[in-house]
């Protein structure tokens, strides 16, 4: 099942989350990809524990949700959240018997360092949030990376590095077989808790300006967030007559995916009016808000709103591109598209 912000509990519970199977081992996943890893993994024990994905890329989102529900892996959730918040404010203390991380992004200029999630703050936090005995398991094939997690878990005071040799569902991801390809190797350690610090939910001093701690980005422009900057309003027209003129339609995005603009509604600020739409792919089915903003120096932004936190995918973006084809239609003229 994917699960979205608004669906989760602060902390939640493995009891709600899994009400099947509660008493199970839990499994947080940070980073899973296209899902290849856990469905393979998930065979070598012998009752499926619960698991848990994070992931940031819509896309990949999607292909994991396919996987899992080919496996037939009824105990597994996918979200779209930063890694750090969901750990820190969703997962009790010591709840979890491992944490996953298979390839993460090296980030490897040195002025990138504080971008990297293995560091001794994030190993205080997983200490915390696992069980007695429980470890984060790293794979990957950055070597300069590999010797940073180590010495971090090190500094941290509160994790045993255990190298060993990865899991075969590992060496069977995007990742590293594309890394295979090129002739590089993989290494592996089990970083096992040997403390349970208290690291209370809400308390953000563990991980100051934390760059994965953000939600969707407050630039307009940022291109993370779908979006398109017109020049102005169609000639001859104001916000008034463009909001009386919407209409009601449906697109066909990529991977099957359906996109329908249903209604408008106009803002208390006389400069602004948001339009709900319906997504649909596969199993995933949103409702978002895109909001179009007259903006200062009569440019109009079209910007996909963060309110119930929208899961970016290619219908999401296929809608935020119905409206602005709407407004193209109008008169507008685009300056810039982000999506």
């Amino acid at each position: 099942m994917i699960m979205r912000l608004g669906e989760f509990q602060f902390p939640d519970a493995a009891r709600r989350l899994y009400p099947e199977t509660p008493t199970l081992p839990w499994v947080l996943e940070i980073g899973f990809g296209d899902g290849r890893f856990w469905p393979e993994y998930a065979r070598t024990f012998g009752s499926v524990p619960n698991y848990l994905g994070a992931e940031l890329s819509g896309q990949s989102l999607l292909k994991a949700a396919r996987r899992l529900r080919q496996a037939n892996l009824g105990n597994a959730h996918l979200t779209k959240l930063p890694a750090l918040p969901l750990l820190r404010e969703v997962v009790p203390a010591g709840a979890l018997s491992s944490i996953i991380v298979n390839f993460p992004d090296p980030w490897p200029k040195a002025e990138h360092e504080d971008h990297r999630l293995l560091r001794a703050g994030f190993f205080r936090l997983a200490a915390s949030r696992l069980k007695p005995g429980g470890a984060v398991l790293l794979t990957t094939d950055h070597d300069e990376y590999f010797d940073f997690a180590v010495r971090e878990a090190q500094a941290s005071g509160v994790m045993r590095p255990e190298q060993g040799e990865p899991p075969a569902a590992a060496l069977h991801t995007k990742y590293a077989l594309k890394w295979q390809g090129l002739g590089l190797r993989a290494q592996h350690v089990r970083f096992v808790a040997t403390a349970q610090p208290d690291v209370p939910h809400g308390d953000l001093t563990h991980f100051p300006q934390d760059p994965l701690s953000q939600d969707l980005p407050h630039s307009p422009e940022d291109a993370r967030v779908p979006h398109a900057i017109l020049e102005s309003l169609p000639v001859g027209t104001d916000f008034s007559a463009l909001f009386a003129t919407f209409e009601r339609r449906a697109v066909r995005g990529p991977e099957a995916a359906t996109a329908v603009l249903l209604d408008a509604y106009r803002s208390l600020r006389r400069d602004e009016f948001t339009v709900l739409a319906h997504v649909v792919e596969g199993e995933l089915t949103q409702e978002v808000l895109i909001n179009v903003t007259l903006r200062g120096d009569g440019s109009v932004l079209v910007r996909l709103g963060k309110f119930g936190g929208p899961i970016i995918t290619p219908g999401v973006k296929a809608a935020v591109g119905a409206l602005t084809d709407w407004l193209v239609e109008q008169g507008s003229v685009v300056r810039h598209l982000g999506y």
